[in-house]
């Protein structure tokens, strides 16, 4: 059991959309990442994600409305909800999502990154 330090993990990359994982719990990886510009339009068909903004503002897009997300503020997106992350500015997040999820659903393509731990 140790601590976990967000701010010197995320000292530790720079790339963005590529998250990372710190820790885990249970069947769930709790990752960090960066974000700026636009995602890929995408969603999970059994896995829900909860995006905690640390630093900066997140612009969650759904196909029938948009949600900004704060510092200090957390989204839940529930399985099968199409929705597309996009960030003005360099926004840090941290995730908790089941050890199953793949960033990019069930799109694939070039943005799809493997779990990689720091």
């Amino acid at each position: 059991m140790e601590k976990v330090n967000l701010s010197q993990k995320l000292s530790l990359f720079a790339d963005h959309w590529s998250p990372k994982v710190v820790g885990e719990v249970n069947d769930f990886h709790v990752k960090l990442v960066k974000l700026q510009g636009e995602f890929v339009w995408h969603s999970h068909e059994t896995e829900d994600e909860l995006f905690l903004v640390l630093q900066g503002r997140l612009r969650m897009q759904f196909r029938d409305r948009e949600v900004l997300v704060e510092p200090g503020e957390f989204i839940v997106v529930r399985r099968g909800t199409e929705h597309c992350p996009a960030a003005e500015n360099e926004v840090h997040v941290l995730l908790i999502e089941p050890k199953s999820a793949v960033n990019t659903g069930s799109v694939g393509g070039e943005r799809k990154r493997e779990p990689e731990w720091i």
